[in-house]
């Protein structure tokens, strides 16, 4: 198929987004990467009057130390951020999961923010986000307001964009140099969209887990430090929380089965 008729702005600056955001509301769309909105144009599952493309829009392209998070803007590339070569000692959790994101390909066109905004709840960077109590900022003709990851994820493919706002930047909190941190995920194929992700972060005096691709939107818990049954346990009580649910790929059952064991081993694995 293709996408249904629409007309095309492409902004130079951040206050040129947000102007056209204002002008055209909910029948605007932003184009950075493309590689989640344009598989949706092509089956008309969005069908937006405007689309606005910030994908040359130096104001938004940047990845800066700010305030003790790693600020990613825009217009700024997975693969930007995933060759950053200072990344692994300031977010080690983020240096982690690139590897599991899609393919080379994907990562060299879809943005970070990109990936905020589409809230897929199997994917790897919203997790990421939410298990480190990360933030994001969006920015309106208004001005601009910053929300905690909790808080701006709240369904699959839900979030609290409000018309006329653009997801200007995300912020990842930097490294812990108390904490240890784990990354494991099972797909059908390495590429493919999670069945279950999960990210460890372990201290010596508390354990967080999050859970990604089986609640509709990434989950993260916090314990003081547990160990063996207490922590089966706990693990058990998180995996029913989710409410899995069963589909093509995987039973619910499966699903609740990998959160128990693949998050015991990822724990241990970070404390080791």
């Amino acid at each position: 198929m293709k996408p249904a008729g629409f007309d095309y702005i492409r902004a130079e600056t951040a206050q040129e987004v947000v102007d056209s955001l204002a002008q055209y509301g909910e029948e605007a769309k932003i184009l950075a990467g493309g590689q989640s909105l344009m598989p949706m144009l092509n089956i008309r599952l969005a069908q937006p009057r405007i689309l606005v493309d910030i994908s040359r829009c130096a104001e938004l392209d940047y990845i800066r130390i700010e305030r003790g998070y790693l600020a990613v803007g825009a217009a700024a590339t997975q693969a930007s951020v995933e060759t950053r070569p200072t990344l692994a000692e300031e977010v080690p959790l983020l240096k982690l999961i690139f590897p599991w994101i899609s393919h080379f390909q994907i990562r060299n066109h879809g943005t970070v923010c990109g990936s905020m905004a589409h809230a897929d709840p199997s994917a790897e960077l919203p997790l990421c986000l939410t298990a480190l109590h990360g933030q994001v900022v969006l920015r309106s003709k208004s001005g601009r307001r910053v929300l905690e990851a909790e808080e701006f994820f709240q369904g699959m493919l839900l979030t609290a964009v409000r018309p006329g706002e653009i997801v200007e930047e995300v912020r990842f909190p930097l490294r812990d140099p108390k904490a240890r941190y784990g990354f494991e995920e099972v797909s059908m194929r390495h590429g493919d969209f999670a069945i279950v992700a999960m990210a460890a972060i372990v201290s010596k005096d508390s354990i967080a887990v999050a859970v990604g691709g089986v609640a509709d939107r990434p989950q993260r818990r916090q314990w003081s430090m547990l160990e063996g049954n207490d922590l089966d346990i706990a693990l058990n009580d998180f995996a029913w929380e989710l409410d899995a649910q069963g589909d093509a790929h995987a039973s619910a059952h499966y699903r609740r089965h990998l959160v128990r064991n693949m998050g015991r081993k990822l724990i241990e694995k970070a404390k080791a």
